[in-house]
C-alpha cells in the first residue's frame, strides 16, 4: 500500500477518564503495575474473526499497558484458543525483543529506525518491520508541589528542570509563568524513566524541537539529561511523583488520572496555555504527516505548534510486526488480533481510557496493512 499525500490526521477528543487497576487476565501475563487502585474494564466479547491457536507473544510500550490490557480481555473472551501475552517492558527493550525473534510483535511510542528496519530483515526473513499506529495520547506533566494546584511552565523551563539548571520551585523562571502562585522553597525532584522509552523519544524531542537553545541534548529513547532520578515505566515515575514532595516527571495521561495526580499546563506561545487533555493532544496530532513509505505508517509530529488548544506533548503508539515472514505459527493470531485492536470496536474500546483513537482514514489503512501480513 502505497502512502498518499501527507494527510492532516484527524484525531477524535474522547473523555480522559482512567482505566482503573492492572487487569488480572488469563491472556495477558503483564507485570507492570497501573498507579490505580482496582476494579478494571469487564471484558465483552470482540466482533473479530478469532484465528490461530496458542500463545502469542509481544512486549514493549508501557503508554499502551491500560489499553492492551482491555484489547486482550475483550479479544480473550471472543478467542477462547489463544493467549495474547503482552509484558509492557518499555519501548526499547520490546523493540530488541522483537528484533531478536522472541516476540510477533512489539509496541513501541516511536517509529523504527532505518538501522532498525534493516536489522528487522534478519527476523522478518523475505520482508521488514512496519510500523502500524493504534493510538495516540498526550504525555502529562505531573508535578506534587504542596499548596499549588495550577502550574503553568513552558518547553524552555521544563528543559531547565529536567536538565538540572533549574533546581527549586520558586525559581524566577517559574515564579514569571505562575504570577500570583504560592511557590515554595523547596527542592525539585526530577524523575525520569530508567528504561530505553519512546516516552521519554517523544518528551526529548518535544524539549529539543521547542526549546533548543535549553535543551542541547539529542532525543532519544534512552534519558540523555544532566541529574534527576530514575525509575522503571510509567507507572514507576508516576508512583514516585505521586509518593515525594517537590517531584514532577512526563508519563501518559491515563497515569496522571489514575494516580489523581496534577498535571501543569504548557505556556506554547498560544493565547492562553494548553492543560493536557484527550481533546488538547488530537488538536496537536491533527497535525502529524504521514512519513512511513510503502506499508510503512510512520507519522512526524509537530511539536511546536502554536494553535490554540493544542497541547504538543503527544505521541502516537505503534505495533510493530514483520510485513513478511512471519513465523507460520503466530501469523493466524497476529493478524486476528491486530486486526481487532485497529478496529471500530478496537479503537472504541480506547474511549474510557484516556486515549485518543485513529481518525478513521488512518484506521483503515491499518487494518489494509495488517490483512496484506504474511
Amino acid at each position: 500500500m502505497k502512502l498518499q499525500r501527507k494527510n492532516r490526521v484527524r484525531a477524535l477528543a474522547v473523555g480522559a477518564l482512567a482505566v482503573t487497576g492492572a487487569l488480572a487476565l488469563s491472556a495477558c501475563g503483564s507485570d507492570d503495575t497501573s498507579a490505580s487502585g482496582g476494579g478494571g474494564a469487564a471484558a465483552k466479547p470482540a466482533n473479530v474473526k478469532c484465528a490461530g491457536k496458542g500463545k502469542l507473544l509481544a512486549s514493549g510500550s508501557s503508554a499502551q499497558k491500560n489499553a492492551m490490557d482491555v484489547w486482550v480481555q475483550n479479544y480473550a473472551a471472543a478467542c477462547k484458543g489463544t493467549e495474547i501475552n503482552y509484558q509492557p517492558t518499555g519501548s526499547g527493550a520490546g523493540v530488541t525483543t522483537f528484533l531478536q525473534g522472541q516476540t510477533a510483535f512489539a509496541g513501541s511510542d516511536s517509529a523504527l529506525k532505518p538501522d532498525e528496519v534493516t536489522k528487522s530483515q534478519q527476523v522478518c526473513k523475505s520482508g521488514k518491520a512496519v510500523n502500524l499506529p493504534m493510538v495516540g495520547g498526550p504525555i502529562a506533566v505531573g508535578y506534587n508541589v504542596p499548596g499549588v494546584d495550577n502550574l503553568v511552565l513552558d518547553a524552555s523551563t521544563l528543559a531547565q528542570i529536567f536538565d538540572a539548571k533549574i533546581t527549586n520551585w520558586n525559581d524566577p523562571a517559574i515564579k514569571k509563568l505562575n504570577p500570583g502562585a504560592k511557590l515554595p522553597d523547596l527542592k525539585i525532584q526530577a524523575f525520569h524513566r530508567s528504561d530505553d522509552s519512546g516516552t521519554t523519544d517523544n518528551f526529548t524531542k518535544y524539549l529539543k524541537g521547542a526549546a533548543p537553545a535549553a535543551w542541547q541534548h539529542e532525543p532519544a529513547k534512552t534519558w540523555d539529561g544532566k541529574g534527576g532520578q530514575a525509575a522503571s515505566g510509567s507507572s514507576g515515575v508516576s508512583s514516585q511523583v505521586k509518593q515525594t514532595s517537590g517531584a514532577i516527571s512526563y508519563f501518559e495521561l491515563s497515569y496522571a488520572t489514575a494516580g489523581k495526580i496534577p498535571t501543569a499546563k504548557l505556556d506554547t506561545g498560544a493565547k492562553a496555555p494548553v492543560e493536557a487533555t484527550v481533546g488538547n493532544a488530537s488538536q496537536a496530532i491533527g497535525e502529524a504527516e504521514q512519513v512511513g513509505k510503502g506499508d510503512d505508517l510512520a507519522l512526524k509530529l509537530n511539536y511546536t505548534s502554536k494553535a490554540e488548544g493544542a497541547y504538543p506533548i503527544t505521541l502516537v503508539t505503534y505495533e510493530i510486526a514483520c510485513d513478511k515472514g512471519n513465523k507460520a505459527e503466530t501469523l493466524p493470531a497476529t493478524k486476528s488480533f491486530l486486526t481487532y485492536i485497529a478496529s471500530k470496536d478496537g479503537q472504541a474500546a480506547l474511549k474510557e481510557l484516556g486515549y485518543a483513537p485513529l481518525p478513521t482514514e488512518i484506521a483503515d489503512k491499518v487494518r489494509k496493512t495488517v490483512s496484506t501480513l504474511s
